[in-house]
């Protein structure tokens, strides 16, 4: 029932926190009175951050991000507690920072970066046993799952890097010193096809966009825009239509490259979806996770899109990198951990008004017509089969 639904009881918990702060506030000290105003928030660290990689975001939604990044020291605590190999204080490595480090760049994608820091974490090791640098790149995948729980395509990345890693032939009949130089440089391979997957997936998508076509896209994703910039590139005339995708107008980011290509773009509201569909001829998504089932996670409104299409008879392609297929297998929405985000309506919201700050929806493989990776064009359907070659 609705009132159990996670958004519901989240939301509650939430107002009952401001409330017993107002309540408790003139009993406070000055100092104590003035921290506990600040606003209290339980948004994932993923979208606390995020306003780094955004042109577009709103003076709300940063300083909502940075009460909730004030509001939970543990989080930099358990950031700083990760050290690699001996326990030396003056030469500590985290993996998290490294992590955040390689982020920083904006065309590398954070299942990527997850997988450079954890080439890092292989570099950096003083371990003396191939037991004991496994157990430490099992400790360094924890750390980056945890600073994001609710990140599918870290997960995702973190699990496959260390199936590819630590599934090398003969290591037992070498010494350790060879073994780690073979890991490191499976590692450094695997990093070096990840970067080289959204490239691959761009030249296959080329057969399908033609002269003349109209793509609607939803949210912002790097390797769709790869895709249409290839498009452009190779002197194919067509015009795209951007959601706008609120609330953080991840669409409004995706026009404006767009334009710099001089590709004809159309700005709509995520409601005027249905409208517009009639001028479509394909949709065109990116995706957090691709799931075994062989449905998408991606950002909230690309399952109603993908309703809207399959009642017009218009495909649906998604463009997704094989380190985002997730071991996972959702029957709905509900099933998923809860990605939060901060929104921003500009105006005030009646605290008794319940607000569904869901980042992401699930979508089932019967409305998707085919999966464009780095692995092949798959369809729905041979996704769980690839799954269980990456994680033979």
């Amino acid at each position: 029932m609705w009132y159990r639904s996670a958004s519901f009881v989240l939301d509650k918990n939430l107002r009952q926190q401001n409330n017993d702060t107002v309540t408790n506030l003139d009993s406070l000290p000055l100092s104590t009175a003035s921290t506990a105003a600040e606003p209290i928030s339980d948004i994932s660290m993923y979208y606390q951050t995020r306003a780094a990689h955004h042109g577009v975001v709103t003076s709300d939604w940063l300083a909502q991000a940075q009460a909730a990044v004030v509001g939970h020291p543990e989080d930099s605590a358990s950031e700083s507690n990760y050290v690699s190999g001996v326990e030396d204080e003056s030469k500590a490595f985290s993996v998290v920072d490294e992590f955040n480090n390689w982020r920083k760049q904006p065309e590398l994608a954070e299942a990527v970066a997850a997988i450079r820091a954890l080439a890092s974490v292989i570099r950096s090791s003083q371990a003396k046993t191939m037991m004991e640098l496994e157990i430490e790149l099992k400790k360094s995948c924890d750390s980056l799952k945890s600073w994001d729980t609710t990140s599918i395509s870290l997960a995702a990345g973190c699990d496959l890097f260390m199936r590819y890693v630590i599934r090398t032939s003969a290591l037992e009949y070498e010494d350790f010193n060879s073994a780690k130089s073979r890991l490191l440089e499976r590692a450094e391979k695997f990093g070096e096809i990840s970067c080289k997957a959204r490239r691959i997936i761009a030249m296959l998508c080329q057969d399908f966009i033609f002269d003349g076509c109209t793509v609607l896209v939803h949210g912002f994703s790097r390797v769709v825009l790869e895709a249409l910039r290839t498009a452009a590139q190779n002197n194919k005339l067509f015009r795209v239509l951007c959601t706008e995708g609120r609330p953080d107008r991840a669409g409004l980011r995706l026009s404006n490259e767009l334009v710099k290509l001089d590709v004809p773009v159309k700005l709509l509201i995520d409601s005027a979806v249905a409208y517009s569909m009639d001028e479509v001829d394909m949709v065109f998504v990116g995706a957090d996770g691709v799931v075994e089932s062989g449905g998408i996670i991606n950002m909230i409104g690309t399952y109603q899109i993908a309703l809207v299409a399959r009642s017009m008879n218009v495909p649906v392609y998604v463009a997704a990198e094989s380190y985002k297929f997730a071991r996972l297998y959702p029957l709905d929405q509900k099933d998923m951990a809860p990605a939060l985000r901060p929104i921003d309506f500009g105006v005030p919201i009646p605290s008794k008004v319940e607000v569904e700050r869901s980042a992401r929806d699930y979508t089932p493989p019967q409305f998707l017509t085919l999966l464009f990776t780095d692995l092949g064009v798959l369809t729905p359907s041979v996704v769980s089969d690839e799954l269980i070659q990456l994680y033979l």
